[in-house]
């Protein structure tokens, strides 16, 4: 009994002190450089948006915050490494809704991790709503009810840039809302689905302003309808979906940062306020705009929430409509 006595007393000691040293460090922190693991290739969205916070949040620690590309299984390999990673901190990952929720749900032999058991929410700081587009040739759509009015009268084909991409998903929330059909053809990114929408060989697709606003400017893309809660800035006169009648298409790509399980919760509070105050430079700002993104922002404390409601929402939507990634 009394070795026992001591075990225990001994194993709480431990634990304390392991708390205690991971306070110390938060007090300092970060006193060497953040590895940041970015599950894309270079050049990429994802990576030119990460390596814009990492400058930012390197200027302000005056510590260096490394990107780390790890392209992969639509960026699951690089989203797990940080399930395996030390919880100090120094590990961090840029998570997007599709890499954490909606890749997982769709192909769970290759993305094995839980956005809500695998991950600490550290900050969300980006997000962008998805255009409805199809190209201005003569025959095509000139409005979102002439395209549904297509829809509805013959089969027709959209395009995306690849299976399970939330430029797919909201597309076929889109054909949900509407109790309709449409073909999927899936190309491997933006490059060649546009193409094959700009000459009329596919009919519409769903992208992000980013990626369509260059076509957009130069006449070849209409934009029909945007998701979200509000008109996109930069292009006033296209309706929302719920403007237009269209309900549950509030739906937005989302990027955030993201830690291993585990971590201290001051360490992520710490990391959150750098964040957060990155965000309210005006040059910070000014390139999240030039990217066409939003800035995204919530208290700390709805974040666990947050993605609750992010598989919730998706769960229901996948078991509905039944769409699944092959092995």
């Amino acid at each position: 009994m009394v070795i026992l006595k001591r075990m225990s007393a001994l194993a709480a000691f431990g634990a304390m002190a392991i708390t205690t040293a991971y306070f110390a460090c938060a007090q300092d922190y970060p006193t060497r450089p953040i590895r940041m693991i970015v599950p894309f290739g270079p050049g990429t969205g994802s990576d030119v948006l990460g390596r814009v916070l990492a400058q930012k949040l390197a200027t302000q620690w005056g510590q260096t915050v490394v990107i780390d590309n790890r392209p992969g299984a639509s960026g699951a390999m690089g989203t797990e490494l940080v399930t395996r990673s030390s919880p100090d901190g120094y590990t961090l990952t840029l998570a997007t809704n599709a890499t954490l929720v909606t890749f997982p749900l769709l192909s769970p032999q290759v993305a094995t991790y839980r956005a809500d058991r695998d991950f600490t929410p550290v900050s969300f700081f980006a997000r962008t709503s998805m255009l409805l587009l199809t190209a201005t040739l003569p025959s095509n759509p000139k409005s979102i009810v002439e395209l549904i009015a297509a829809i509805k009268a013959k089969p027709v084909s959209f395009a995306s840039n690849g299976a399970g991409t939330i430029g797919h998903l909201v597309t076929e929330a889109f054909l949900l809302n509407l109790n309709a059909k449409a073909t999927h053809i899936p190309y491997k990114g933006s490059g060649q689905s546009h193409i094959d929408v700009l000459r009329g060989e596919v009919l519409f697709m769903t992208d992000t302003p980013a990626a369509a606003m260059a076509n957009v400017r130069a006449g070849r893309f209409r934009p029909l309808a945007i998701t979200g809660d509000a008109r996109f800035e930069a292009l006033p006169e296209v309706p929302t979906f719920e403007e237009v009648g269209i309900k549950n298409m509030n739906l937005y790509a989302w990027w955030g940062i993201f830690g291993p399980p585990a971590m201290p919760k001051n360490v992520a509070r710490k990391l959150d306020a750098e964040v957060r105050k990155a965000m309210q430079a005006p040059d910070f700002k000014a390139r999240l705009r030039s990217l066409e993104l939003q800035e995204f922002i919530m208290p700390p404390e709805k974040y666990a929430g947050f993605i609750e409601g992010e598989l919730r929402y998706w769960q229901a939507f996948l078991k509905q409509t039944g769409i699944r990634l092959e092995p």
